[in-house]
Formats: structure tokens, sequence, C-alpha cells
């Protein structure tokens, strides 16, 4: 028997559109990896196809028939000639769940797609209060789209306002100020690779409250309409909103760690926050069973991929925390060093011939004796001690490349030189920083021969191959997807118990 096929227009973040076919019984997984083979999506987790249902995107359940997602034109046979009657079937791909560093992304193509999705937020976005933010983004935007600003090339409109600022700026200021100020600020950018320009429009743009969310209205009672009631689903939390004159405002933030259980009984939509007597949850009403299941089904994902991902963001920022650690500590040995030099120099200048003639030895052969502890000792530098420090007491510095699980050695010692004047006692402190020096640095490789003093942003695809910064895998995490949702068969009463205790018993 010949399986009927059924044409899906699926959409792409980047607003490309793929025409694929699977049969009348499919599942939204095989029309899902359908999408991942043509747009050559290796990294998933993230990501998940939604259909539109009542103004509102609803994230297909992927063991489920793509049947039960869309209307009842999907069974009816074709006509003759494989024509069938009525709108097309459309699906998209979007991002189910946020992520606030774009670095945890380790397939280029997603983090690319994941980008694309940030920016049209962005251009929903409307924190009037950090306009600001909108210009940066703008500008980020334009380094990762075209590079460098150019002033050949880049004169006039060479971009369009609409495609990088939200409609409400334009509105306000105008396309021409928007054109005019903007290239100012995608100058400052430069240098910036394309791929680092993305991580930081990842990271700014997710610093905008109304942008990492997911929507869905709800009802304060039974009978109300239209809904005024918004329930935010961030990486975060759960947010909720009261819409006033089309305004949002803001009633509730419950961060995970203070929500308690989230449960729905039929259109009953409940949330009891952690330490709260349960006479204070808060009921809110869906409309119908299938949005409340999709909602908690959500949620449940949601807050396993949060939990799941806290090491590695906290990894990441222990390498953020190391890198700059790094970084001062090098800019304050050199600009120490410069300093002692100049000063020896300007006062062996000031005295008579004679005695600077004597200085000058004397300097020169304090400069030779810390090159040669720079050149006897690899990976050590020689720098004059803090002023007040005593005798035997050198300042102590020390970062670590790898900043996974740094073992920081520290070994200082005192010297002194013995000079003239009345330089006569300098204390120099020799500071070894295990791969912190400038000549150790192109030293380090990764597998491959890989530089990984050129990797100032790293990701877990660069992370998975250096056994030096081993961190979980994506791939190593559970699937969010997978249902654990806890009820009784008939699924009208469901719950998340986010405390680990028993959850109370709803009566169906």
């Amino acid at each position: 028997m010949v399986t009927e096929l059924r044409s899906v227009i699926v959409l792409l973040p980047t607003r490309e559109l793929l025409r694929l076919q699977v049969g009348v019984k499919a599942t939204g997984k095989e029309l899902f990896q359908q999408v991942c083979e043509v747009s050559s999506l290796r990294d998933t987790h993230i990501f998940g196809l939604s259909v539109v249902k009542n103004n509102e995107y609803m994230f297909v359940d992927l063991e489920q028939k793509l049947s039960k997602y869309f209307s009842k034109d999907w069974k009816k046979e074709t006509h003759k000639g494989g024509q069938r009657s009525g709108a097309p079937f459309v699906a998209f791909l979007r991002v189910q769940y946020y992520v606030e560093d774009g670095r945890v992304i380790s397939d280029r193509t997603a983090r690319y797609l994941y980008y694309c999705h940030l920016k049209e937020q962005v251009l929903r976005s409307e924190c009037a209060h950090r306009e600001d933010a909108y210009f940066l983004l703008a500008a980020l935007g334009l380094q990762a789209d075209l590079g460098n600003h150019r002033e050949a090339a880049h004169v006039g409109r060479y971009f369009e306002p609409h495609a990088y600022f939200p409609q409400w700026i334009l509105a306000k200021w105008g396309s021409a100020y928007v054109l005019q100020h903007a290239p100012a600020v995608h100058r400052e950018q430069r240098g910036l690779s394309p791929r680092e320009a993305m991580l930081r429009f990842i990271r700014e743009a997710c610093r905008l409250e109304d942008v990492p969310v997911h929507f869905f209205r709800l009802h304060k009672d039974k009978e109300e309409e239209p809904p005024t009631v918004l329930l935010g689903l961030t990486p975060q939390g759960v947010h909720i909103y009261q819409e006033v004159s089309h305004t949002r405002q803001l009633l509730y933030d419950f961060p995970w760690p203070r929500v308690g259980k989230l449960a729905f009984l039929g259109k009953r939509f409940e949330i009891q926050p952690d330490g709260l007597p349960s006479a204070q949850k808060l009921v809110y009403y869906t409309g119908c069973p299938t949005r409340s299941r999709h909602l908690l089904r959500l949620l449940s994902s949601s807050h396993r991929l949060h939990l799941h991902i806290q090491p590695v963001l906290r990894q990441l920022q222990q390498m953020e925390a190391e890198e700059e650690k790094k970084h001062y500590s090098e800019s304050y040995i050199s600009d120490t060093l410069d300093l002692r030099l100049a000063g020896r120099h300007s006062q062996g200048s000031g005295s008579s011939k004679d005695s600077g003639h004597s200085a000058d030895s004397g300097g020169s052969s304090r400069a030779s004796s810390l090159e040669a502890n720079a050149l006897c000792a690899p990976g050590e530098m020689s720098v004059d001690g803090p002023f007040g420090t005593a005798e035997g007491q050198g300042g102590h510095t020390s970062s670590s490349l790898d900043g996974a699980c740094p073992e920081q050695s520290e070994d200082a010692s005192s010297l002194t030189v013995s000079g003239r004047e009345a330089l006569a006692v300098v204390q120099v402190t020799l500071i070894k920083m295990r791969g912190q020096s400038t000549e150790a640095l192109p030293q380090l490789s990764g597998p491959g021969g890989q530089d990984l003093s050129k990797q100032h942003i790293q990701s877990l695809d660069d992370l998975a191959s250096s056994p030096a910064l081993a961190l979980p895998t994506v791939c190593a995490w559970r699937d969010p997807k997978a249902n654990d949702l806890q009820g009784k068969r008939s699924l009208k009463c469901l719950f998340l118990d986010l405390l680990g205790g028993r959850p109370e018993e709803f009566v169906v």
C-alpha cells in the first residue's frame, strides 16, 4: 500500500522556507529530523517544532502524530493528481529553550539560527528604559553580518534600519537619526570576529527582559474574556504579568528555586510558591486541557534544562574570571616593571657625571640581572615588589589559563641587588605563573596543534576536544523534551513537583 504524503512548509529563524513531505501518519519526530537534515542542524537540544494555535505558538510533542496539531484536512484523501484543496500546512523551527550564553551551543549552525531568532525577538522588544541597548545590539548585529566598518563601502544607507531596530525606536527617533549615529557604534566593534560579535549579541539580547521569554495568555477566572494575565517562561523561572492598556506590568517573579509545584486540573492551572501554605497558591485558567498539558510539559522540560546547564555556565564564568585575572596580572607586571626602570633611569641621570656614570653602570647591571633572570627561568618574570612590602614578603599573583580546575602554584622569593647610591637595596619579587607569561603562551597548544592562547571565547565544541578543559557536553545532557510528568492515566491532572517531595493529590 502506497503511503499518502503531505506537504509541509517549515519556516526557519533565518526566514527561509523548507518544503518537505511526510507521511499522513508521521510523527513530529519524523518531520523534525527532516528539518535538521536539510538545514544541517546537529545540536538540536534548544530547538523545537511549533505550530500556531489561537495566535500563540504551541510546541509539537515529537512523539505525537502531526495530525494532532494540524487541521482536519490533514487526514482527508488527496484528489486525483495528488492535489489537495485548502491552506498549506505550516510549521516553525523555533527556539524552545533559551540559554543566556551562546558558548553552550556547540554547533555553528545551531548558534547562527539561535542568533537569528534572537534578532527577531529584539525587533519585537519594548524595553523603553534600555534604548542604549538597542543601539549596541544593532552594532553587534552589523559586526556579525557585515564585519568591520569600512569607510569606503559602508556609507549612507548601508543597512536597513527596520532590520536592526524595533519599530518604536524608529518611530521615536526616525530612520535618519539611526542611519547617522549607528555607524559610530558599529565602528567601536572593530576587531570582533563574526563569531565573537554573535556571542556578544546573544549575551546582550538575553539581558532584555522580554527577549528570552515565551509568553502565554491566562484567564483570571473561567469567565474572563479576553484574558489579561500573561505567563512568561524565562531561563531563570516564571514571571506573571498583568496586561493593562496593552502594557505588561510585572506582578510576580518566581525564580525556579522559589517555585514549589506547578499543576493543572483540566483548564485550571496552579502555581505553588515554595515556602508558602497551599492556601496562597496562584490559580489561573488556560482555556482548554490541551493548552494546560502543553504549558506544563514546557515548564517541566525548561526547569530540567536549567538544572543541567548550571554547571556548564558556572564553568564558563570561572574561565572568564581566570582570563580577566590573567590579563590584569600581565598588565600589572608590565606597568610596574616599566615604572621601576624609568624611575631608576631618571634618578641616575640627575647625579653628577662621575656618579651618573656609576649609576648607569649599576642600572645596566641591574637590567642585565633582570634579563638574566627572565632568560634562565622560562615562565618566570622578575619585578619589583610593591611599596611597603617587608623583606621576604613578596606580593603574590597568579592565574591559570585552564579555567576548569586550576591548580595554582605560586613561588615567591626575594632578591637584593647592591648599588652605590640610595638604591643600594632593591627588593625584587619573582612570580612564577604557569601558562601566564607572554613567552609561554604560544607554546600552549591543544590537540592537533591548536593554539589555546588565541581562544578568548570558547564554546563547548572547543572544550570537548581539550582534556584540560573537560566539561559536560551538550550531548551528555538529558533530553529536556523527555516527558517525566507525573499524573493519573486520564492526564486530566498533571503536576510538576520541583521540591522532590511527594506531591499532593488532585481529585479528578
